[in-house]
């Protein structure tokens, strides 16, 4: 079973967000693995406002795209331009230098647990 760290908070969808300000977002490795090798990332820019559950991008492997969403509120501050440049690292590290972007956040989504969201996993 996947190892799925107890600080963070996950979405339905597959995406994680740490309680820092701002916060970090990126996707799990349940997300990566199912996508298989990531090639080519779509992220929101900086400074765009987006809004929790709703798609801010895509992920591009090589066996197919998925649309990334957002799992809270707010203003995108910085997005990880060395994951953009080299996707592959969603694969190797996604709860750590392969994070996507990161938001001033005004709200969070219905987020759930480690715990929940392994039971959720499978």
């Amino acid at each position: 079973m996947a190892d799925f760290p107890e600080n963070l908070r996950y979405s339905a969808e597959h995406e994680w967000v740490d309680d820092a300000s701002p916060a970090t977002i990126g996707v799990t490795s349940v997300a990566a693995d199912a996508l298989g090798d990531v090639v080519y990332l779509e992220l929101p820019e900086a400074g765009a406002t987006i809004e929790a559950g709703a798609v801010v991008g895509e992920i591009e492997s090589t066996k197919s795209v998925s649309e990334l969403y957002s799992p809270v509120s707010g203003t995108v501050v910085e997005v990880n331009q060395s994951a953009v440049d080299d996707p592959a690292v969603v694969n190797s590290d996604p709860f750590g230098a392969g994070w996507l972007f990161k938001v001033d956040v005004t709200s969070r989504g219905a987020l759930l647990t480690a715990e929940e969201y392994a039971a959720q996993a499978g």
